[in-house]
């Protein structure tokens, strides 16, 4: 992609001293595509704006989202994408509000808190024409984009099961369980039907999808409150099913002692398997049916277009979280770039995760919940809208 001038880019939440906003400053910045324009960074107005300032919005460092909707509506110059990251129940109208304004979006997952509103930003895409991602960003990690391509074209035959898991054991100590940052997450007035599943669960099972290419279709879960003050679930076995015909078994965990952001996933077909880990995102591992294992290496020369896209730093150098965030930023640029330019997007970087998938993720939880409540059973997993 090579348009001469940036993208504008804007930000809402991921102020000062939050976890996410420099990863999406860091991925949005990387590739020199976007410049950072314009931001509403915190719900306390001259703190947002203070900050701003300090990382050079000026006059578009502002107050809140309304009052930076008003004006970056107004301007000529307005932002070609806006980021959402503010806590998950003001994602829905926050999104809403610039897709309806033409605004294109990144919203952090989930998407939304509901599935109704979860196909009503789908449809608000749909209507608006304007583009809906959601950050599921382990997915911009380059040998994830491999794996998917592999797949794709047929390297291990037909895919029978897929194993993917996210299982970290950061809230595992009881004695720690009352502490206000860490409570929130388990009570369902503020996170609402699930915890670990919602939290961590989605990405191992949207991942499940992007590397197969397959949709889940229905599921049954196991879920439990190992530390027994919490309401919501922090442990989590689902069994599912996908629509190319392949099985999934999915565990997540927030009390697995020893793990520290276990997200990984194992593809198997007909005539080999595929392996890979985020905590060692540089390694893939494929075993073709009765040969050798043999290791892909990120930024091995001609893997797939896919991958090759998404490698920068050269091999043997680790590639971390920001660089896969930077990997949905430049689908982004390009998809904004081409539309912009009246051509077809490279087809390499139509990988960005869309408002479908949020929705389905949404889908997923809710029905997670409901089977977990009732013993295990099976049950519908899409959203009703892809019924």
């Amino acid at each position: 992609m090579n348009t001469m001038t940036k993208l504008k880019w804007g930000m809402i939440g991921g102020g000062e001293g939050s976890q996410i906003g420099p990863a999406h400053r860091l991925g949005a910045g990387l590739d020199s595509l976007f410049e950072f324009s314009a931001g509403a960074l915190d719900h306390r107005p001259e703190y947002g704006i203070d900050y701003g300032k300090r990382l050079g919005l000026g006059d578009r460092a502002y107050g809140g989202w309304e009052e930076m909707l008003e004006a970056e509506k107004k301007r000529d110059d307005r932002v070609d994408l806006v980021t959402v990251a503010t806590p998950n129940s003001t994602h829905f109208g926050i999104t809403k509000a610039f897709l309806e304004n033409g605004f294109h979006v990144l919203c952090e997952k989930p998407m939304t808190m509901t599935v109704e509103e979860g196909e009503e930003i789908v449809e608000i895409a749909k209507k608006t024409g304007n583009i809906c991602a959601v950050n599921y960003g382990y997915s911009g990690y380059s040998l994830v984009r491999h794996m998917k391509a592999m797949v794709a074209r047929g390297d291990i035959g037909k895919v029978r099961l897929v194993n993917a898991e996210f299982a970290h054991g950061h809230h595992a100590d009881a004695t720690d369980a009352d502490n206000p940052r860490v409570r929130w997450r388990y009570d369902p007035a503020q996170a609402g039907v699930s915890a670990q599943f919602a939290d961590c669960g989605i990405h191992a099972m949207h991942m499940a999808s992007f590397v197969t290419g397959q949709e889940v279709t229905k599921l049954s879960a196991d879920t439990v409150s190992c530390i027994d003050v919490r309401t919501l679930e922090d442990d989590a076995m689902v069994n599912f099913r996908m629509d190319g015909g392949a099985v999934g078994r999915l565990w997540t965990s927030s009390v697995a002692i020893g793990r520290q952001h276990g997200l990984g996933i194992q593809v198997f077909g007909e005539t080999g398997g595929l392996r890979w880990s985020q905590e060692h995102p540089n390694q893939l591992y494929y075993m073709p049916l009765g040969e050798r294992l043999q290791i892909i290496e990120r930024g091995e020369a001609n893997l797939s277009p896919e991958a090759d896209r998404t490698t920068r730093v050269t091999i043997g150098h680790a590639e971390g979280m920001p660089l896969a965030f930077a990997n949905i930023y430049t689908d982004l640029a390009e998809a904004i770039s081409a539309r912009k330019e009246g051509r077809t997007m490279d087809p390499a970087a139509n990988l960005y995760p869309r408002a479908e998938d949020g929705l389905r993720s949404m889908a997923a939880v809710y029905a997670v919940a409901e089977s977990g409540k009732a013993d295990g059973k099976w049950l519908d997993a899409r959203p009703p809208m892809f019924r």
